[in-house]
């Protein structure tokens, strides 16, 4: 018996089955031998229809649709009643008791076998001879009716499922069956036990099958499931009237159905990725596993086709739409492993957009055979519809895309990230004076734009926006990174305590002495460093500085701020290509500047850039001829004519030869001039201790100031108000010192009011409080005045500043 196929009688203890078969023989031959033909007598004569004679018509097979079997002569020429399969022919016709005999297998010394693959002619005879066995083994027709069902359907099975008609005559006798058991006066108990075991058999045989009748089924046997699938049907109808429970509608069968569809579609599909990955390698590429999702859902769409064209045909007759519930199956099937793959991938690549194409192709096919198939369905086939989960492929690519847009951001993040850290602002070359991140900065920017549109898909003018956002932030960050060099306020002196000078001032009495020499000023760390960085091995300060000439002052931090200025002038040059290689892929034909913020971050941080960079020059590198030693001792020692000039001079220069771009250079000479005259005029009003002046001073230091402005607009700089605070100051210098005393004394009335009545006498007791330090330096400020009567040398000076705010001398 095929394994599959479960004994539903149970066993007898102590009985083999040829002991049962012997005992079974018995029984039916003392029940039978009193019979016409039983005994010998009278043998069953068969006769051959092609003798013209009247042949064998067996009213059971008719009834049951099995066919006649084809007969050869027997030596008395008798129609011979075995078949092709017998070893030997008999000499004589055989009794119905030979042919039970034999039919059942009981032996006879070795005697020939035919009640394997067919059913006897004479199958009338016997079966009204068997029921002569029903009272001594208390067997009744429904018992009998179940017990040859089963026989038919066993003997089906273990022929190989090769006859058919044994398959119909099972259904035909299980509608007996069905019939039966709606007789109430059989439903005893043993019967009921029977028919439960029998008919629990034969369904749990033929689901396994139809659970998977793609691999159970071929194609020449898809026609079994038009018997197996009633058998199956009234079985399971049989076995729920016999629990008492309702009776099998059309929903069951068709949920019976759809049950079988599921499953068989699924087995039939892990059998296809099973044969995909037997055909690639464990470790497969990210091309190999595109390649095989491709593949798969070719074969899926035809293991669809093949569903629709074969099995729904039958199936349809169950469940109306079983086609669509194996569209739905196979998408969902599918949709799992694409699933799948997409979660262990972030980028979009080509070979991930062929697969997502496909699917889309694949889902187009199945939902139209979801629709096709619930044309008449009462509610349209909603209900399998809304069990397809749609891939949403136009949504998985713009996420992908998305995605794809922020992991290339995050890529040329770590670039500028691991560049940052490792910058020093030494350029490679004289033709390439910026930095190298910003050529590397850019480099990547220009492949991920290129990189990201080579994505053969068509993308979004937002999403377009949105990548162009994100490569300008990065940007502006760099910006803010070059820009990141600290402040002007760094480099500018602290002011000295305000004190008054004297004719019999000791340190006047040393410098009148002693030779003019440049001194550091208090609070500055001299860190100017004379020799070039990188760019002088270019040749470049020797070039500047000639052999007539002082060496430029340029230290090499400022030289390294010349080159952040050159590096947001690349960045910027740059900019134009990154926009047209945007404008060319995007859809929006529409020119548009992307990086406006950007250009705004760079003139912003250019400004600022050029800003440190003029007050370190001066302030620092510089502090040796212009504010650390300018007018030190006396005016006429230490003037700012020639060797100071020259040295601002060969700085400008030096500034130019570094700094490429006409914008940046005409902006960072112009923040050179406005620090020399800041410089100059804190030299006037705040030089500390060292510095007196008189008003005979007044010519020689307008005439500095100009030679000071000539070496700017030699410069090619253009000076609009930059000089005009250090110009109001000289001219202060200028006035009488009884000038200047009426003049703050105006100014300061005005500026505080609660000190009205002390400032107009000398030798009060109480000093009056000084004006606030404002920074605002002009000749209307009330400080700016003070600081030049400070450093007035004169009798009226010395004696306002004493007497009205008793300010101690210098020493």
């Amino acid at each position: 018996m095929d394994v599959d196929l479960c004994w539903p009688f149970g066993t007898l203890d102590g009985l083999d089955s040829n002991d049962i078969q012997t005992t079974a023989y018995e029984i039916f031959f003392t029940s039978c031998r009193s019979s016409p033909g039983f005994g010998g007598r009278n043998a069953i004569q068969f006769y051959s229809s092609s003798d013209g004679e009247k042949g064998v018509n067996s009213r059971f097979k008719r009834a049951v649709g099995l066919k006649m079997l084809k007969r050869t002569l027997s030596s008395r020429g008798s129609i011979n009643p075995l078949s092709t399969v017998a070893t030997r022919r008999p000499k004589r016709p055989l009794t119905s008791a030979e042919i039970m005999r034999q039919q059942m297998k009981v032996s006879e010394s070795s005697d020939n076998r035919l009640q394997e693959t067919c059913i006897l002619d004479e199958v009338d005879q016997l079966l009204e001879l068997m029921k002569k066995t029903w009272t001594t083994l208390g067997f009744n027709k429904p018992m009998h009716d179940l017990c040859f069902t089963w026989v038919l359907f066993q003997q089906y099975v273990m022929t190989g499922q090769v006859e058919k008609d044994l398959l119909s005559a099972s259904l035909t006798m299980l509608t007996e069956v069905a019939n039966d058991s709606n007789k109430v006066d059989v439903k005893e108990p043993v019967y009921v036990k029977m028919l439960s075991s029998v008919l629990t058999s034969v369904n749990v045989w033929c689901e396994k099958r139809l659970m998977d009748y793609h691999g159970s089924f071929s194609d020449r046997a898809i026609g079994v499931m038009d018997n197996i699938l009633p058998l199956v049907f009234t079985a399971t109808r049989i076995l729920e009237e016999i629990d008492q429970a309702l009776e099998c509608s059309t929903a069951t069968v068709g949920n019976k159905v759809d049950q079988y569809t599921r499953s068989s579609l699924k087995n039939a599909f892990a059998k296809v990725v099973e044969k995909e990955n037997q055909a690639i390698s464990r470790k497969m590429s990210f091309q190999q596993v595109c390649k095989k999702l491709v593949r798969l859902a070719q074969e899926t769409e035809d293991l669809a086709f093949k569903e629709k064209m074969s099995f729904s045909i039958i199936l349809k007759k169950w469940h109306p739409i079983s086609a669509g519930v194996a569209a739905v199956t196979l998408h969902s099937c599918y949709g799992a492993l694409l699933k799948q793959f997409l979660t262990c991938n972030s980028d979009i690549t080509s070979e991930m957009l062929t697969v997502l194409q496909r699917a889309d192709k694949l889902e187009k096919v199945l939902v139209n055979m979801v629709v096709e198939d619930s044309v008449e369905c009462e509610d349209g086939g909603m209900t399998v519809v809304r069990e397809m989960v749609l891939y949403e492929v136009d949504s998985i690519i713009l996420k992908f895309l998305g995605q794809s847009v922020h992991g290339r951001l995050k890529k040329i993040k770590a670039v500028l990230h691991k560049d940052k850290e490792t910058e020093t602002w030494n350029p490679k070359s004289k033709t390439e004076p910026y930095s190298q991140s910003a050529v590397d900065l850019m480099k990547h920017a220009r492949e991920l734009v290129t990189s990201f549109f080579d994505i053969p898909v068509a993308i979004s003018e937002d999403l377009v926006r949105e990548f162009a956002d994100g490569i300008e932030k990065i940007l502006e960050d760099y910006v803010t990174f070059v820009a990141s060099c600290g402040s002007k306020d760094n480099y500018i002196p602290p002011l000295p305590p305000l004190t008054r000078c004297s004719r019999d001032s000791k340190l006047i009495k040393l410098w009148k002495k002693a030779t003019p020499c440049a001194v550091a000023v208090a609070g500055l760390t001299m860190n100017v460093t004379m020799s070039p960085i990188h760019l002088i091995g270019l040749g470049l300060e020797e070039e500047v500085a000639g052999s007539n000439h002082p060496r430029p002052s340029t230290s090499r931090g400022t030289q390294r701020l010349y080159i952040r200025l050159n590096t947001l002038q690349y960045i910027i040059s740059q900019l134009p290509s990154l926009e047209k290689c945007l404008f060319f892929h995007s859809t929006c034909k529409i020119h548009r500047q992307h990086f406006d913020h950007t250009r705004f971050a760079i003139m912003a941080a250019t400004h600022h850039v050029c800003e440190v960079a003029a007050y370190r020059l001066i302030f620092l590198d510089s502090n040796s001829v212009m504010y650390g030693s300018l007018y030190e001792g006396h005016v006429v020692n230490a003037r700012i004519s020639p060797n100071p000039l020259r040295v601002v001079k060969q700085n400008l220069t030096l500034l130019s030869a570094i700094v490429t771009d006409p914008r940046a250079q005409g902006l960072a000479i112009r923040q050179v001039m406005k620090a020399s005259f800041e410089a100059f005029l804190m030299v006037l009003i705040a030089g500390g201790g060292g510095r007196i002046f008189t008003k005979a001073d007044h010519e020689m230091i307008e005439e500095d100031l100009k030679h000071l402005k000539d070496v700017f607009a030699e410069s090619g700089v253009v000076e609009s108000g930059e000089a005009e605070t250090v110009e109001s100051v000289v001219q202060l210098m200028g006035k009488p010192t009884e000038q200047l005393v009426e003049e703050f004394r105006a100014l300061y009335m005005i500026s505080s009011s609660s000190c009205e009545d002390g400032i107009e006498g000398e030798g009060q007791s109480m000093p009056l409080p000084l004006p606030p330090t404002t920074g605002r330096w002009n000749n209307s400020d009330p400080n700016t005045i003070l600081r030049v009567l400070c450093h007035r040398k004169d009798q009226v000076a010395n004696l306002f500043l004493k007497t009205t705010f008793h300010l101690a001398k210098r020493t």
